[in-house]
């Protein structure tokens, strides 16, 4: 019965990785397929990356919060929610991370700097920020339910700047363009090859971000287990060791 579960999850995370390796390969063609714009150049094809790359970062905060929720709640505490909220905020440095950088080397097209504090950008690095400083929380020792806990705090505080960062467009003067999809101006939409580039860039990065997180939670429950079991070994030879001769 186990082998038959094992099996059938290292058929599925195989299947997730293919998928998530197409998409990539698909998304990366069709990005370099686009035509060049007359205001960026040839880095307006950044668009089939950069926000799906954003987008995945959104998506780590939300699943390292849902998951800190869950472990909160008494009645669907598990471990597991507590090692899915870490593996979720770890991948989700990797995806703040690769935004700042996408959105630097875009920027220096746009605007001539690498880096410029308006509020998007400014937010994106708090956000960056924020996870690297939760996965920096998690390695405190510590008992490991206050680990728990603390953790899954922080996470539901973290993920309200999610939000803000996303409207920030909106609600201040920036030199980020606002969004692409559903725009308030009729007749301001971008490009139907661009919009579906971008598009296929927000399935492939969730399918990269769900395949990441899959194999970084199976680690973390190998080291959960590995450490459960030197734990147990330890108080087994205590016990051998009081035991008088």
């Amino acid at each position: 019965m186990e082998e038959t579960r094992r099996s059938t999850g290292s058929a599925l995370t195989f299947s997730l990785g293919l998928a998530a390796l197409v998409s990539v390969v698909a998304t990366v063609a069709l990005g370099l397929a686009l035509p060049s714009t007359v205001e960026q150049s040839d880095f307006s094809r950044l668009i089939a990356i950069h926000p799906g790359v954003a987008w995945a970062s959104y998506v780590a905060f939300g699943v390292t919060a849902l998951a800190g929720a869950l472990w909160l709640w008494p009645r669907t505490r598990r471990t597991d929610w507590d090692l899915l909220a870490g593996a979720s905020a770890e991948v989700g440095v990797v995806f703040t991370g690769l935004t700042l950088a996408t959105g630097s080397i875009w920027g220096r097209a746009s605007w001539g700097v690498w880096w410029a504090w308006d509020a998007r950008l400014t937010l994106s690095a708090l956000m960056f920020t924020l996870l690297l400083g939760y996965c920096a929380l998690r390695r405190v020792p510590g008992d490991p339910d206050a680990v728990a806990r603390r953790s899954a705090i922080t996470g539901l505080l973290a993920v309200l700047v999610v939000p803000v960062n996303h409207f920030a467009v909106e609600w201040w003067r920036t030199l980020h363009q606002g969004r692409s999809l559903l725009q308030d101006i009729p007749g301001n939409d971008v490009d139907g090859k661009f919009i579906f580039a971008m598009t296929l860039g927000f399935v492939a990065m969730t399918l990269v971000y769900a395949w990441l997180v899959v194999h970084r939670l199976r680690i973390a429950r190998l080291e959960a287990g590995i450490d459960a079991d030197d734990l147990d070994a330890a108080i087994e030879a205590r016990r051998r060791e009081a035991v008088p001769a």
